[in-house]
């Protein structure tokens, strides 16, 4: 495993969120994620109530690969920074452990500064040091 900067690739991840122009997301998430990286999201506590009701024991989302991840970026840019006014930060204390970092993030109010939300992370790396599994923990 090479040598990474827990808080360089938090802040470098948090980022990614809020790019404006889809090649430089695409980019960006090809710097990050190994080619057959997943992001898995812990939906919130709304959707997997609903879930449970309808037969579902545990949920999750999923987006594998580069397209799907830039699909998942994109939206997410989309609804909470274009239309909502927000922007993604990490929280300072990120900590590596051999190959998985875990840290919080913040969506920040761009109008007043407020923090208007956030969650936990936790990514799991390959080889080079690249996102190979991202279990993002919204609220947490």
């Amino acid at each position: 495993m090479i040598d990474i900067d827990p808080q360089h690739l938090a802040d470098r991840y948090t980022a990614q969120w809020n790019l404006t122009e889809a090649t430089e997301r695409r980019a960006a998430i090809e710097r990050l994620w190994a080619q057959d990286g997943t992001h898995i999201l812990q939906p919130p506590e709304e959707m997997r109530r609903i879930a449970a009701e309808l037969g579902f024991d545990h949920t999750a989302l999923e987006a594998q690969g580069y397209d799907a991840i830039e699909t998942r970026v994109t939206r997410s840019y989309e609804r909470f920074v274009e239309k909502e006014g927000f922007t993604f930060r990490a929280c300072a204390g990120a900590v590596r452990l051999h190959g998985v970092v875990r840290f919080g993030w913040e969506a920040v109010s761009a109008e007043t500064g407020e923090v208007v939300g956030g969650g936990s992370e936790i990514l799991v790396l390959d080889e080079t040091g690249r996102i190979k599994a991202d279990y993002m923990f919204p609220g947490a």
